[in-house]
């Protein structure tokens, strides 16, 4: 979440290029949409899996509570996208349609849902901005922070959760398996989906992306940007980084 922030800082304040970067998660942890630390189960606060705490992390995007093990997230940092914002987020997730697409998983946008600002589980409902399979089941949960023209979208795409943890957080069954899920089971790799959607970022926003790892120098300065968050904040080497040129 701090590498996100900074490299929004860094788009917005120092001319840094819009990026699209892939990452998951070691420990498992759940991040916290901006607004919703005082609405949390507090059961979450004393939560282990594996012998290690479960972490608690805020993230500077919205939504509900995601529970982070064995998801792929994805953070898109870019600026100047015109339209409602509504229109914003179907422009910008047409690269997740279309990279899924190519993986033989078709997804749609979810419709509003007036019970999703009363759920403390991200996935328990899916809303417009999110993308669901043709059964309706919930694949990319996606949210946004806006700072005027600048905009980070967070997304994470549920492949392979563990169904114990899952009834640990929230306290009920898991959903049934999504078409993501199945395509996973049935061979389909991690390297294969970040492959297949970092070339659709491509296609979809006609840009070029660069491999582009981080500085010993930038990880001091996003170091120093979580201990300024807060304790909570951990930051890992991400999966991968792309930046336009």
């Amino acid at each position: 979440m701090a590498i996100d922030t900074w490299l929004l800082d860094q788009h917005q304040h120092h001319g840094h290029p819009p990026t699209l970067r892939f990452y998951n998660w070691n420990p498992a942890a759940i991040s916290l949409g901006v607004s919703q630390r005082r609405q949390m189960p507090k059961h979450w606060q004393n939560l282990n899996w594996q012998g290690q705490p479960v972490d608690l992390v805020q993230r500077p995007t919205g939504g509900r509570g995601v529970l982070h093990q064995g998801d792929l997230t994805y953070a898109l940092i870019t600026s100047e996208v015109e339209g409602s914002r509504s229109q914003v987020y179907r422009f910008l997730c047409k690269f997740l349609i279309e990279g899924w697409a190519k993986l033989g998983v078709s997804l749609a946008f979810g419709q509003p849902s007036r019970d999703y600002v009363r759920a403390y589980n991200c996935f328990a409902l899916a809303t417009s901005a999110d993308l669901v399979d043709f059964q309706g089941h919930k694949v990319i949960g996606s949210a946004q922070l806006r700072r005027g023209a600048y905009l980070l979208q967070h997304g994470s795409i549920s492949l392979d959760s563990d169904p114990e943890l899952w009834r640990q957080v929230f306290q009920a069954p898991g959903p049934p398996p999504n078409q993501a899920q199945l395509a996973m089971q049935n061979g389909l790799t991690l390297s294969q989906i970040i492959a297949s959607l970092t070339q659709a970022a491509q296609n979809c926003f006609e840009a070029q992306l660069i491999s582009q790892p981080l500085t010993h120098q930038e990880w001091g300065e996003i170091y120093a940007l979580a201990q300024k968050n807060g304790p909570k904040c951990q930051c890992s080497e991400p999966t991968a980084i792309s930046s336009r040129p």
